[in-house]
Order: structure tokens, then sequence, then C-alpha cells
């Protein structure tokens, strides 16, 4: 089969090549992976700025159906919709397994970064991972199951959004506009900051549910702008946007005793004014990637609608067309990139 892969460390040497497909071990299912999107976890890969085991095949938000089973694998069978948990391996027995956060474990080893990933025809992964798909739910759009359990642990879990917050989101990409969807479920009122490159994705923010849009490159005061959307400020403010500038923003209208919730990655270490979270008691939280208690939540929000996968997703590349589906979604065009691989 054709995949997408690391071959070696470094910026790039990332190419299309022919492997072997993979067989299914003991406790493993194979997956004919029907859509794998990218994420901005894999342009990181690309540019090495997130740790890999090359060689290694991309691609870790994923749906598709079960095309062969492993031995000691019950309850599921031939043909199954499914989407599946990213973590190939975790050690089970550290104080993170136990507490029910092996997105923390040390050992922790995903598929599309160290372990075999789903810029392929097939995928090898542990049944123990698998979530079905509700029905009526497209088989590609289970490919937004990962991403948003990624959000719904970040935007309920970590910062804690619930109905009447005034939540501020910068960053209208993938990430960014699933979280206003996930904010605007949980009854919040929510505006989305971008800039000139975003204008597109800020008119999808409007026409997702937020309550106000706000480009902080060309409006004279997106500070004010942003008070007056919501009364004076935010309860909570997200960063999706991976972009140093958004901090400040961000930290001037959040209001005294809010939360700070940081869900987009920068790659690279950045600057942030540290006085500015003991003046105002700012309540300070990350989130690393997903929980397994995110992905029942985040397949009841697919299967209700709560989130327009249809707008979501705008682009669709086979394998080989890979170079041109990462330019895509590295430029900010469209949304939510996806690889389909060719049958």
């Amino acid at each position: 089969m054709r995949a997408v892969r690391k071959l070696a460390p470094g910026v790039g040497h990332v190419d299309v090549v022919t492997v072997p497909d993979p067989e299914p071990g003991s406790g493993q299912v194979v997956l004919d992976v029907a859509a794998a999107g990218i994420c901005g976890t894999d342009l990181h890969i690309v540019d090495d700025e997130f740790p890999t085991i090359p060689p290694v095949t991309l691609g870790h938000e994923v749906a598709g159906t079960i095309a062969a089973l492993g031995p000691d694998v019950d309850g599921w069978g031939i043909g199954d919709r499914v989407t599946t948990e990213t973590y190939f391996h975790v050690c089970g027995h550290c104080l993170h397994c136990r507490r029910g956060r092996p997105n923390l474990c040390p050992e922790r080893r995903s598929i599309g970064s160290k372990q075999d990933g789903a810029f392929a025809r097939y995928l090898a992964t542990p049944a123990r991972n698998l979530h079905r798909l509700p029905d009526g739910l497209p088989t590609w759009a289970g490919a937004l199951a990962e991403p948003l359990a990624c959000v719904v642990h970040g935007v309920n879990d970590t910062a804690g959004v619930r109905a009447g917050d005034d939540v501020i989101v910068s960053g209208p990409g993938p990430i960014g506009l699933l979280a206003l969807q996930v904010a605007v479920a949980n009854g919040a009122r929510t505006v989305v900051t971008g800039t000139d490159s975003d204008a597109d994705r800020l008119l999808a923010a409007g026409e997702l549910g937020a309550h106000a849009t706000v480009n902080v490159q060309s409006d004279p005061d997106p500070d004010g702008a942003i008070r007056d959307a919501l009364d004076g400020g935010a309860d909570v403010a997200i960063e999706c946007s991976g972009a140093a500038p958004a901090l400040p923003t961000l930290l001037h209208t959040v209001r005294p005793g809010g939360r700070f919730a940081q869900v987009g990655l920068f790659g690279k270490p950045v600057p942030i004014d540290q006085d500015v979270l003991c003046l105002k008691e700012l309540t300070v939280t990350g989130t690393n990637a997903t929980v397994p208690t995110a992905w029942p939540r985040a397949l009841r929000l697919l299967e209700r609608g709560a989130i327009d996968v249809e707008r979501m997703v705008t682009h669709r590349f086979d394998v080989d067309d890979w170079e041109e589906a990462l330019a895509t979604a590295r430029s900010g065009r469209g949304i939510k990139v996806a690889l389909v691989p060719a049958p």
C-alpha cells in the first residue's frame, strides 16, 4: 500500500512510499481507512517540532471499517464502522494511567508519530481503542472524532466552559472552530478572533454560532471590540491558534478571576507576561491530546449534529497528493483537510 511516512529525523524527510499491508496482532484489528484528517501536529512533525520514531507513517485522525481481526478480539466484526483512539501503547500501571489520564503516560506511543498511522490505505490498531460510529454519521466524518475529543477534553475538562460563560477563542482553524462549537453547545457566548489571512474562516465562525468575530490585525481596537462584544471581557480565554501574538490579546481581555486555557501548540518557546496571571488571579490550564472519557462525549456531539461536519471538512485528497494536501492545510485555505486513500 502507499503510505505518507516520516523517513528520518530532521526538517522534511517526508514522502509517499510503498509498504506492506499491516497484519493484525493479538488484540488488534486492521482498519480500511475511509478518511484521515491532517492535524497541526502532522505539520509540526514535517518541521521536526514534534517527537517521532522514524520511519513511521503519519496520521492519527482516522475513521474507517474493520477489514481484519487479529486473535483475541471480541465484540467486533468485519465491516464495522469505527474510529480509534490514538494511543497504540501506554504502560497501564503508572499514576497517570491509573487515574484515567493515559495522555500523560511517560511510555505513551501514539499512531502517526511513534507507531504507524493512518495516512495509508490500512491501519493496525488495538481493538480496545475502537469506538463505533453513530448511525447516520458518514464514515469519513468519523475522522473528526479525534480532534473533537481533544477539544472536549480541553474546553470541558480543563477550561471548564459552562452555560452562561463568555468565551474568547483565538484562531479559527479546525481546533478553534471545534472549540467554538463545543462552547456554544455548552451554552456559552463565544467570540472568535483571527487575522487577515483568516477572513474565510472568520466568516465560517459566524455561520457556526459565534456571537461575534474580531480581526485583530485590521481592527483599530481589537481588545475594545472583544470587550464590547462580551460586555467587558471573557470568563474564559482559549488559545487555539498556536501563534504567540495571540497571547497579549487573550490576557488583556479575559476578566480578573477568569480562566486561560492553552489548546494550540506553538512548537517553540514563546514569551508571556507572567505578572498578568498574578494581578488578574487567572487560572491557567493546558491540555494534551485526549482522555478516554472524552471520546463518547465527542461522538454524542457528532451524533446530535452539534458539530457541522460538512462545513468543517472542506478538502479531501488522495494519499499520493499528500504534498498538496499538507500545503493546503498549512496555508489556511478551507478548514479541515483530509486524506482519502484510493481503493
